[in-house]
């Protein structure tokens, strides 16, 4: 999350994401390397924190993002969003007649729709970091009222065969208006596409 203040501490490491869309290319006539592709898809963001309760489940109308390193706390914690997407990229192709065998350059953007949020904590440990009840010791909560319901997002890829680097920016705020500090979102990552 970008822009996020000092209250709002994500873990050290790479936070995961998933997405996986199923797209139409339809190839421009007068000029094959270059298409437009559309579709639907899902998206998964997780974010972790570190010693930070975020408290989904508040009724306040904002998200509390509590430090917690001097009180009981979570030894992993993240938060969870699900959107459902429809992507739109403008595509271009170095070889279109061998896909496989090709240079790929893609913008575009996305438009999601919230499904899911949650957090979840595993091992729930003291202030010194001893285990309170296990390992195994799961806890979800699930809530939307805090997550923007919207999200569009800035998309580009560039790679080779079926593999690609890309990135997003999530134009509109992580959470809603007025239930925290203005914070979106970037990835980067892998990708395996057919195109």
């Amino acid at each position: 999350w970008t822009n996020r203040p000092d209250s709002v501490r994500t873990g050290n490491g790479f936070s995961r994401h998933f997405n996986a869309y199923i797209m139409m290319d339809k190839p421009f006539r007068l000029n094959p390397k270059m298409s437009l592709a559309y579709g639907v898809g899902i998206a998964s963001s997780n974010i972790f924190f570190n010693k930070v309760d975020v408290d989904l489940k508040s009724t306040a109308a904002r998200l509390p993002f509590t430090i917690v390193d001097s009180f009981n706390h979570f030894n992993k914690y993240k938060v969870t969003s699900i959107y459902a997407e429809i992507p739109i990229e403008l595509r271009w192709f170095s070889n279109p007649e061998n896909m496989n065998k090709s240079w790929k350059f893609a913008i575009g953007a996305k438009v999601g729709t919230l499904i899911k949020s949650y957090t979840k904590g595993k091992e729930e440990v003291d202030k010194l970091g001893r285990s309170l009840y296990g390992k195994s010791y799961v806890v979800k909560e699930s809530n939307r009222r805090h997550i923007n319901p919207t999200a569009i997002a800035l998309t580009g890829r560039i790679g080779y065969g079926i593999v690609s680097l890309q990135g997003s920016y999530q134009v509109t705020s992580v959470l809603r208006e007025g239930a925290g500090p203005q914070m979106n979102r970037f990835t980067v990552g892998i990708g395996i596409s057919g195109l």
